[in-house]
């Protein structure tokens, strides 16, 4: 009798475990399923505000803080774009002065708590950058995408897609540059973003499913007068321009394509959020098959996650070694792969999604040649 109860009890400690662990595991898998679009990703840190003066604001030092490049600082109700590094400004030894370009709107206090975001711009397209813009919305199979449209004198289109942590604004900081050489651009937002519909479990799929929304944003600008397309995507949004380049039924559309930060192996992306909120390693396995549960996502066992044969057109990949969510090893293998299609544009020191922030101009650059022999 003693026995059989020792042994019930057993039995109910590892099913209560296991039970545990499951639950544990589907936690940590909303890192990536539940990121919510607009807020900062957990990889990157809180930082306190130390002291703000007419161009210069006080931060705690860190290696984010002392970032190059300009980037969005969000905080509680407030956003800020912070510029370079001011080397010679006057800080204490726990400090770090950058150049506060604008308040956008909100305040900034001594003692208050912020992030770095790759957002620049916030607001549309009129209000950000002055530029005139129609609001559209696209027919999707889950109800209408918004979308911003900038019109352009080419028959070429850009669309521009987001990834996670960022809603359609990120497409603001290469707005401006796509104007000046004449593209129309689309920026759509998509299935779980604010005012999009949502996707029909909750969860996002990093761009698994999100893709097809990219496809009818690809079949609007192809009703609406572009003879080609290039699709500019960051991370998720990233591999959205990879599967519609190579599933859509307007493949032949596609011209080129830029990706920003892309994530290529949704299981190490997914293992990199789940760390950033402090999952024990021992859980993470967990995250990934919590993830293929309730997503019906396959593991990357390939050498390469994305099928090499699906490049077909050129691409430009802007990614680098500081990239915390997106392993850029995937990046460089796949330039190393198809290097008759694909030019990967090193950026150092810059975090996921934001490689345009860490130099601009050199960004831009890249982007005017590889786009002109696509116009």
């Amino acid at each position: 009798m003693r026995t059989d109860k020792a042994a019930a009890a057993a039995l109910t400690a590892v099913t209560v475990a296991g039970a545990a662990a499951v639950a544990a595991g589907r936690l940590a898998s909303d890192a990536a399923l539940k990121a919510s679009p607009d807020r900062p990703l957990p990889t990157e840190p809180r930082l306190t505000v130390h002291g703000t003066a007419a161009d210069r604001i006080s931060l705690t030092r860190d290696l984010a803080s002392l970032r190059p490049g300009r980037y969005g600082l969000t905080g509680d109700g407030s956003h800020a774009v912070v510029g370079p590094v001011l080397t010679d400004a006057p800080h204490a030894a726990d400090t770090v002065v950058r150049r506060l370009e604008r308040v956008t709107h909100g305040t900034l206090e001594p003692g208050d708590r912020v992030r770095l975001a790759p957002n620049v711009y916030v607001g549309d397209p009129r209000g950000a950058l002055g530029l005139d813009h129609t609001d559209v919305g696209i027919p999707g199979e889950l109800g209408t995408l918004p979308a911003w449209f900038v019109p352009g004198a080419r028959d070429t289109w850009v669309i521009a897609v987001h990834g996670l942590g960022a809603t359609r604004e990120l497409a603001l900081n290469v707005l401006d540059f796509l104007h000046r050489h004449h593209f129309p651009v689309l920026a759509p937002a998509y299935r779980g973003d604010p005012g999009a519909p949502r996707s029909p479990d909750g969860l996002g799929h990093l761009g698994e499913t999100e893709w097809r929304d990219l496809d009818a944003a690809l079949h609007h600008a192809v009703r609406h007068g572009a003879r080609q397309v290039v699709l500019h995507g960051w991370s998720t949004g990233a591999t959205m321009a990879l599967r519609a380049a190579a599933h859509s039924e307007l493949r032949a559309r596609v011209r080129g394509l830029v990706l920003d930060s892309p994530v290529l192996s949704w299981e190490a992306t997914l293992r990199a959020l789940a760390a950033a909120r402090r999952t024990p390693r021992v859980l993470l396995p967990l995250a990934v098959r919590a993830a293929q549960g309730r997503t019906g996502l396959y593991g990357d066992r390939r050498a390469h996650p994305v099928a090499l044969d699906d490049i077909r057109v050129p691409t430009l990949v802007f990614h680098g070694p500081g990239d915390e969510v997106a392993p850029w090893g995937f990046s460089r293998r796949l330039a190393d792969a198809r290097p008759d299609l694909v030019t990967l544009h090193t950026v150092a020191e810059a975090p996921h999604g934001a490689m345009w922030n860490a130099d601009p101009q050199a960004y831009e650059e890249a982007m005017r040649r590889f786009l002109t022999p696509l116009m």
